[in-house]
């Protein structure tokens, strides 16, 4: 007699199967996103610039805030693109999420300083989650934690992320409750999870990015199904229709799904020019249904415009992930550093 225990683990390993077998097919056009550029958007003072930038939200105000690896960190700008103000001067060691919400704080993931911070919209810290250069695995620790979402009641959502391989989920006070996860390709398991959101339904969705897809799971995280053949999930958001536009930054283009997860438009190919991303890491849109998405490579955060005018579809297809492999340069340095040195003349 066959086993409950059986069936079970047979389920989980053709649903391993089957998913990697979707995530192999290859990608092909799609219609292309009815967007376009705004360049040279956001004014800075006299000699500042932008350095890398990792994260980009918006508030009820249609204020953008910009959240990057060079001071100033996290900056404020009007809906016109205006520099207003810098927030948290001295919090941050290496910005990476950046989420806003209901009541318009401000919530940070440092992946450098292995922090979740919730600042008012002045900039004071009201919740510190984690402690500041310690990265470990427990219930009140993170290891390079990468974003944040918000359920219904209040409850926070971390994905944890570089060092860990887990979501832990606190409530609205930081109380920790629960966590899941383990590194691994299995349903349930993750290869960095880079990205989280939580719909209306109250269901979790986990950007499971070198796994290439999307886990979804209820509140408690039971595994309810995954979406593959997508891309790299970098960053996830609600787009203007409700539906999840993604951040594909190992593609480097930005891909609307429907609630099956389909492919139903792309922008975006990788490149320096205006339109083209390297890294494509989180997005945003603002009241206006304006696009925002942190390019970090290109030290920019791009913007993009609605249009009514037909778009057609994409000529780019993607098959290599560009700005990603590297090897030990082959000059001078590797040929000499071990060699003995010359005898003095």
């Amino acid at each position: 007699m066959i086993s409950r225990s059986f069936v079970a683990a047979l389920i989980i390993l053709l649903s391993s199967i089957i998913a990697h077998a979707e995530s192999a097919a290859p990608l092909t056009q799609v219609s292309a996103l009815p967007y376009r550029v705004v360049p040279d958007f956001f004014q800075f003072p006299g000699g500042w610039h932008f350095g890398e930038i990792s994260a980009v939200a918006s508030e009820s105000k249609r204020h953008i805030f910009v959240f990057q690896r060079a001071a100033p960190m996290l900056s404020e700008f009007d809906p016109n693109g205006k520099f207003l103000r810098e927030i948290g001067s001295g919090l941050f060691i290496h910005p990476h999420g950046l989420r806003i919400d209901a009541e318009d704080n401000i919530w940070t993931t440092d992946d450098g300083s292995h922090l979740v911070l919730k600042l008012s919209h002045y900039g004071r810290p009201l919740l510190v989650l984690g402690r500041k250069a310690v990265a470990a695995e427990a219930d009140w620790l993170f290891n390079e934690p990468t974003d944040i979402a918000f359920d219904k009641a209040g409850n926070i959502y971390v994905s944890d992320g570089y060092g860990n391989s887990r979501v832990m989920k606190f409530d609205h006070s930081g109380r920790f409750l629960k966590s899941w996860g383990s590194y691994g390709d299995k349903p349930g398991q993750f290869d960095l999870p880079h990205t989280i959101l939580i719909d209306k339904d109250q269901r979790v969705y986990v950007g499971d990015r070198e796994n290439k897809r999307i886990q979804i799971f209820d509140l408690e995280g039971k595994f309810l199904k995954q979406w593959t053949g997508i891309g790299y999930p970098y960053g996830l958001c609600f787009g203007p229709n409700g539906h999840i536009w993604m951040a594909d930054g190992g593609y480097d283009r930005i891909v609307e799904l429907d609630e099956n997860g389909k492919i139903l438009g792309a922008l975006g190919e990788p490149g320096h020019a205006p339109g083209q991303f390297a890294w494509a890491h989180f997005l945003t849109f603002d009241p206006d249904g304006r696009l925002f998405v942190a390019d970090v490579l290109n030290w920019r955060a791009q913007v993009f415009a609605p249009t009514n005018e037909q778009s057609g579809t994409t000529t780019y297809i993607p098959t290599v992930r560009k700005f990603w492999n590297r090897k030990l340069s082959n000059g001078w340095e590797s040929h000499h550093k071990n060699a003995p040195l010359p005898e003095e003349k």
